[in-house]
């Protein structure tokens, strides 16, 4: 634990001005609140708030983010209050510690509804002052590195889970790589140990067979640029972490071998000018890498984040990846908004208030209807690989990989999005579902009659985007819903002889559980409830008689429907009642971009949006549906999704590969040998799973497994 006059030095040396009085007051005053207090591990538990106090002063924070660091479980856990803060440090204090006091207060829970509710609360807290979301990351931090002496695996789960999904990004989009790296690896070491534990191995065998390669590409690359007029650069090698490597295996159809950035070598150098100096002796000594050069000084990222990356083929005939920048580009990618904190001044926390993530995250938060949108939204916006485009001014946009000129339109303004007809790219016009690409230049074409159209929502991939189609949909779909609900109730009290009114439905909103007649009209044209039943709630004592007057007809009242029986589809678009089947051609599973086609005697038959079979209804427009995955429906059936493997024939094969599968929740339904030779096996399997995320980490798992050659998910089998 660190000591008292241990914590002053640490801040008195990268701030000579600190306040040496509040920080002593701060420290002897939570040793006190926190008195006999024990953590699960069995420590005292003041070495949890003095811990974070530490991680906080390697970012050299302010005096103040350091006493809140200290103070930040006071309020919380022991009898301190609010006005014993503001009294004893302070207002500026006193906010922050309230603000990291409700964030502690509001942890995700495992329901999802709260879960989305809780975050929506975060983002609002840390929207205030960036310097909360820094000590609840340290807090966080610290909290994950003893997670492993909570007895209750299910508690220890959830946190871990929470981490990965939303604090290691947040400390990703604050540039701080070092916590989110280890953020990431802890989580992971948690929820899927055997995958992890995989990737180490394979990381140790690769470090025994090229014994002494780093150090020898390291002096390699030294040498070369001290010969070229460098002789101040520095040369460095980092292994990539084990998490990256999981994502990289799970996103790309490769194999361990075939990763080319493992190991990652960092030249740093004085000026600017020396990096494109160092990239050019670089590239005129060893061979490039086509399409692994990437600008980021000149297109920094979101977080701040700038260097040159290029890959090459260097001195041991192995591909490597280089990464060139000075030490300030360097401190601004390790420590991220941390790294030029300015001491006693606003000026850093406004223009982080200013960061375009966050207030694309509070604009989410306006316009999605329900806490769980937010959060799906949300992760939307967090998770994406970067693509950089320009507007025709020349203004950077940052966009997740795979974002359209619709996407692209919504993030300069939700107006320009909503009224978007058209986009030239680089000077051309082209379609809006178009993905874009680093560089683009894009300019929207807009009228003012154009509204959002509900084909869109296929295709975008911002939260933001998303967010705003769905709410003008909901609007529009409401407005309809409202009209056929109010025609179907006229119809029927007229058929019964009485005289409609919206008056006379005040007395039953009620027992439908609904707040306005508007409401109500709106469920009966959603179809779930009958007008029927609402006519029946008005009037209970009617009888209707055996045939109608007017027409004739029998009329019989509606079965109540059983209970338990025919669950919803969780696909939105679709005509309740509809017959629907998946496509096996392609295998559709929930998250997966997917159509429908209208097919004759079957229904609708359900297929990914990059299906091969699609072709051949190009020249049938008129039978295309569309459709999307209905995110908060609940599904209790699991969805069938087909790999390609090739598995090493040896023993154990099958049962390394069986258990993998079985770890990581899936079930084999079924399993076909295509090919067979003496060293492999090529097979198709079919495993129930619940969402293509499910899918794509089980691919993740087998890749990391030895005896598995190679896994992709399997289209047109």
């Amino acid at each position: 634990m660190i000591r008292q006059y241990e914590l002053v030095e640490r801040v008195r040396a990268y701030d000579p001005s600190a306040d040496e009085d509040i920080l002593n007051r701060a420290y002897v005053f939570s040793l006190k609140c926190h008195g006999s207090q024990l953590r699960a591990s069995g420590d005292p538990y003041f070495a949890h708030p003095v811990e974070v106090a530490g991680l906080l002063t390697q970012m050299k924070l302010d005096t103040a983010s350091i006493v809140t660091g200290l103070l930040h479980d006071t309020v919380e856990d022991t009898v301190a209050t609010l006005e014993d803060i503001e009294r004893l440090f302070g207002s500026e204090i006193t906010r922050l510690v309230d603000g990291v006091t409700k964030l502690s207060r509001i942890e995700l829970q495992s329901d999802q509804t709260k879960q989305a509710e809780n975050f929506r609360k975060l983002v609002l807290a840390m929207s205030e002052d960036i310097r909360v979301l820094l000590v609840k990351l340290a807090d966080r931090l610290h909290n994950m590195r003893t997670l492993h002496y909570l007895k209750n695996p299910e508690k220890r789960r959830r946190i871990a889970r929470e981490t990965l999904e939303i604090y290691a990004p947040l400390a990703e989009r604050i540039g701080i790589q070092r916590w989110k790296d280890e953020l990431e690896d802890l989580s992971f070491a948690e929820l899927n140990p055997e995958a992890r534990d995989s990737i180490l191995t394979q990381l140790a065998r690769l470090r025994s067979e090229g014994e002494g390669r780093v150090e020898r590409v390291v002096e390699a690359l030294r040498q070369t640029l001290h010969e070229q007029g460098l002789p101040g650069a520095t040369v460095s090698g980092r292994e990539k972490s084990v998490y990256s490597i999981w994502r990289k295996l799970e996103h790309k159809s490769i194999s361990f071998e075939q990763l080319s950035d493992i190991m990652a070598f960092r030249v740093i150098v004085e000026s600017v000018d020396a990096c494109y100096q160092a990239l050019g002796i670089i590239h005129a000594r060893y061979p490039v890498v086509p399409g692994r050069f990437k600008d980021y000084i000149s297109t920094p990222k979101p977080n701040g984040y700038s260097s040159l990356h290029t890959g090459v083929i260097g001195p041991d005939k192995q591909r490597i990846e280089v990464q060139i920048r000075t030490q300030d580009m360097h401190d601004v990618a390790e420590l991220g908004v941390a790294a030029h904190w300015a001491y006693k001044q606003d000026q850093q926390r406004t223009e982080t208030r200013e960061y375009r993530w966050m207030r694309e995250l509070l604009d989410i938060l306006e316009h999605a209807q329900r806490p769980e949108e937010f959060l799906e939204h949300t992760k939307l916006e967090l998770f994406q690989d970067q693509v950089f485009c320009f507007t025709p001014k020349g203004d950077l946009i940052s966009l997740p990989r795979g974002a359209t000129p619709v996407d692209f339109a919504y993030a300069v303004h939700s107006q320009i999005g909503d009224t978007c007809v058209g986009a030239k790219i680089n000077g051309r016009m082209l379609p809006l579902r178009t993905q874009l690409q680093n560089g683009d230049q894009v300019e929207i074409v807009t009228s003012k009659s154009q509204t959002p159209s509900p084909a869109w929502e296929r295709f975008v991939v911002t939260g933001k985007a998303k967010a705003r189609i769905r709410r003008f949909l909901r609007t529009q779909q409401r407005t309809q819903y409202i009209q056929l609900g109010r025609a179907l109730l006229l119809k029927i009290f007229r058929r019964e002889g009485y005289d409609f009114s919206d008056k006379s439905l005040d007395g039953v909103l009620k027992i439908f559980q609904a707040t306005s007649t508007d409401d109500l009209f709106a469920n009966v044209g959603a179809g779930l409830h009958s007008a029927h039943e609402v006519f029946n709630a008005v009037f209970p004592g009617h009888k209707q008689t055996e045939r109608d007057e007017k027409t004739g007809l029998p009329t019989v009242r509606p079965k109540p429907k059983p209970k338990g029986k025919d669950q919803p589809l969780p696909i939105r678009g679709l005509i309740p009642g509809m017959a629907v089947h998946y496509a096996r051609c392609c295998h559709p599973l929930p998250g997966d971009r997917i159509v429908g086609i209208v097919t004759t005697g079957k229904g609708v038959t359900i297929h990914t949006i990059d299906c091969e079979t699609l072709e051949s209804f190009s020249d049938s427009p008129e039978r295309w549906i569309d459709v999307a995955w209905d995110i908060g429906s609940n599904r209790p059936e699991n969805h069938v999704g087909r790999i390609a493997l090739v598995v090493a024939n040896e023993p154990g094969s099958l049962g390394s590969l069986s258990t993998v599968i079985g770890k990581n929740d899936g079930n084999i339904t079924n399993l076909k040998i295509t090919n067979r030779s003496q060293d492999y096996f090529e097979m198709l399997m079919d495993i129930d799973v619940k969402d293509a995320k499910h899918l794509t980490n089980i691919i993740a798992a087998l890749r990391a497994t030895p005896v598995i050659n190679s896994v992709d998910r399997a289209r047109g089998r």
